[in-house]
């Protein structure tokens, strides 16, 4: 199975919630460790409906 990349550089935000736009749009627009407080600024950044997802720790392996 591939793997989806939903962000750029997300090396950058291991351990916490990010926001972009939209799953097309990979630039993350927000980010942080209080999902509600991420979703917040993205709104506020000017996404209609924000992507949120959280970035596990490096090399921890989630299967959903």
């Amino acid at each position: 199975m591939e793997a989806a990349i939903l962000a750029k550089n997300i090396e950058n935000y291991y351990g916490q919630y990010v926001a972009v736009k939209s799953f097309t749009d990979k630039e993350v627009i927000s980010h942080g460790l209080d999902p509600i407080e991420v979703f917040n600024e993205a709104k506020k950044g000017g996404a209609v409906s924000p992507v949120i997802f959280f970035v596990p720790d490096k090399n921890v392996v989630q299967i959903y």
